[in-house]
């Protein structure tokens, strides 16, 4: 996911022993029941809060499955479009049809997006498996559009948390149950330009590590255009590209949940928020949004103009170098973890997708099957080894380190920092929460509020979300 969307990646067993062992194991334990392109309103109304019952639904359907009569069953996947249902298609879900002859895979592309796939499981007829923004996971596992993947897990040994990066596996997991198995991820990190620091008397071999050293730096390249009505070249802005609370909050220590509490208002966030708010006020924000602006109209990454020093961004950037023929830069430039505040480690925070079971999936444990084969070792290692998967982070270090992607040492320093990586609140305000951290990152940026005020605020009104949704 990029900005402002919370703006989203199969052993066969006896069937009558797992249903057995299924049946078993949803009524003797509980179920419990966080975004991407569509948020709060991305589920039904049915909350996930009476596991027993959820559980039974789910032991029921395993012993309609076509199974045990031979009969082949057709399972439907909701997922991307375009080139992509092409290549997937191709590279993974054939494999996985010839691994499992007794299922067909019907792909169906995504047209509607999460609003399509929420009215789809309101009305009874949801497609087997569907793509989802992991961060979405949460909310929707909370309002009941989601099926349990946990019997499933408990009554094997193939899926294990330690196959994944810990933020990723956390992220897919609502109230100790298992909602999503992680697709595909990424995070951020410091690129700079090593030409504009040899510039300003810097060693370009020595990326800031500290906010302090980020903000010196910074300030010596900044330059103002000739009439001083804006800037021609930039050090850093704090809330540009991947550089925004989100982001900043963690290089400055933060936490955003206390337990099962929300912390927006977190002393170190509130910091964070200060710290970006003195940007606007030193370097004058209608300059910098003059020069945004003529960034905007470039039609690349402003870091590949050469006009800005420092910029927070994500792994998916590397891949300009050879998908945008505009992008040619002239200028030596590196890659290194955030600077970070003093006292606290560089650290990054990730995202991605996942593949989901809706609620009502005709056949879950053929689901199951498919869901352990793409969100698996299998299909992700076959998915990662494409022809153009760029410069892509799995979601397991195994693949990762089978396909050798750390022998790209600016890819490496996104691939090492993968196991500290944070995670957005999984929470059934999750789009709620990060909605209104950017309502008041603009009201603090441009003095039309103080950072402590309006992050008191958004506790407020997230807290205020909660009590409603806790109330259905």
């Amino acid at each position: 996911m990029r900005k402002k969307k919370g703006a989203t990646h199969l052993r066969r067993a006896m069937l009558k022993y797992l249903v057995t062992a299924l049946s078993v194991c949803f009524v003797l334990t509980g179920c419990g029941g966080s975004g991407g392109s569509s948020g709060e309103n991305g589920a039904n109304d049915t909350k996930g809060t009476d596991s027993t019952n959820q559980q039974t639904d789910t032991a029921k359907k395993n012993t309609d499955t076509g199974k045990g009569s031979g009969e082949k069953v057709t399972l439907e996947l909701w997922g991307w479009g375009g080139k992509f249902q092409t290549d997937y298609t191709k590279i993974v879900i054939s494999e996985f049809e010839k691994e499992h002859r007794n299922m067909n895979v019907k792909y169906i592309s995504d047209q509607g997006g999460t609003d399509k796939l929420t009215t789809l499981i309101a009305g009874g007829t949801p497609p087997d498996v569907a793509v989802l923004d992991r961060f979405m996971v949460g909310q929707w596992a909370a309002k009941g559009s989601l099926e349990s993947l946990q019997p499933f897990v408990d009554a094997g040994d193939e899926v294990r948390a330690d196959d994944y990066y810990p933020g990723v596996w956390a992220e897919a997991n609502y109230k100790d149950q298992l909602y999503a198995m992680p697709f595909t991820t990424d995070n951020r990190a410091l690129y700079y330009n090593k030409t504009l620091m040899k510039e300003a008397g810097l060693d370009p071999e020595k990326p800031p590590v500290t906010i302090a050293e980020l903000d010196a730096m910074a300030e010596k390249m900044f330059k103002k255009t000739s009439n001083g009505s804006g800037y021609e070249q930039v050090g850093f802005i704090p809330w540009a590209n991947q550089t925004y609370l989100y982001t900043q909050s963690w290089n400055f220590g933060g936490e955003w949940t206390n337990g099962e509490e929300l912390t927006p208002n977190h002393p170190q966030i509130v910091k964070a928020l200060e710290w970006m708010v003195s940007y606007a006020k030193k370097y004058d924000m209608s300059k910098i949004n003059k020069f945004n602006d003529v960034m905007g109209k470039t039609g690349i990454n402003s870091f590949w103009t050469g006009k800005v020093g420092f910029v927070v961004d994500g792994n998916w950037v590397l891949n300009d170098l050879t998908s945008n023929a505009k992008v040619k830069p002239t200028f030596e430039w590196g890659v290194a973890p955030m600077p970070s505040a003093e006292g606290y480690p560089q650290t990054t925070w990730a995202g991605g997708h996942s593949w989901v079971m809706p609620k009502g999936a005709k056949h879950p444990q053929e689901a199951w099957e498919l869901l352990k084969f793409i969100g698996g070792y299998k299909g992700t290692l076959l998915w990662a080894k494409r022809a153009d998967a760029g410069n892509d982070i799995t979601t397991m270090p195994k693949v990762n380190e089978e396909i050798k992607i750390t022998e790209n040492p600016k890819l490496k320093v996104f691939v090492d920092l993968m196991p500290v990586a944070h995670y957005r609140p999984v929470t059934p305000v999750g789009q709620k929460l990060w909605d209104e951290t950017f309502r008041v990152q603009d009201l603090a940026l441009n003095g039309k509020g103080e950072p402590k005020k309006l992050l008191d605020e958004v506790k407020k009104n997230v807290d205020n979300e909660l009590k409603k949704l806790e109330s259905k």
